[in-house]
C-alpha cells in the first residue's frame, strides 16, 4: 500500500513559480513510477509529467520547458517545479504512483494562477 500527500499549492501570479511536493509512505518507493496530473474545473484529469524509477522524464506538451519533475528516493518524495506559470495552469494537481499494475493517488493540491 502507498499513501501520497501533496503539498505546495497556492496562489501565484502569472509568470511566477511554485514547487509542489508529493511525499509517499510505505517501502520500495524507488520502484514506483511517479506522475503528476491536474484537473481544472469542468475538465477531465490530464497528465502533466512523469519520472520513472530510472529517472527518465516526460511531459505534456503545454508544460515542456516550464515544468520540471524530479524525485528524491531517500526522502520518498517527488517534486514538480513549475515556472513561467500561466492562468491555464490553474487546477488541482494530483500525484500518482504506479507500482506493477497498481495505481495510487493523492488527494490533490490546489494551484491558482492570477493574470
Amino acid at each position: 500500500q502507498v499513501q501520497l500527500v501533496e503539498s505546495g499549492g497556492g496562489l501565484v501570479q502569472a509568470g511566477g513559480s511554485l514547487r509542489l511536493s508529493c511525499a509517499a509512505s510505505g517501502s520500495r518507493f524507488v520502484i514506483n513510477t511517479m506522475d503528476w496530473y491536474r484537473q481544472a474545473p469542468g475538465d477531465q484529469r490530464e497528465f502533466v509529467a512523469r519520472v520513472t524509477p530510472g529517472g527518465n522524464t516526460n511531459y505534456e506538451d503545454s508544460v515542456k520547458g516550464r515544468f520540471i519533475i524530479s524525485r528524491d528516493n531517500a526522502k520518498k518524495t517527488v517534486y514538480l517545479q513549475m515556472n513561467s506559470m500561466k492562468p491555464e495552469d490553474k487546477a488541482v494537481y494530483y500525484c500518482k504512483a504506479t507500482r506493477l499494475s497498481y495505481e495510487y493517488w493523492g488527494h490533490g493540491t490546489q494551484v491558482t494562477v492570477s493574470s
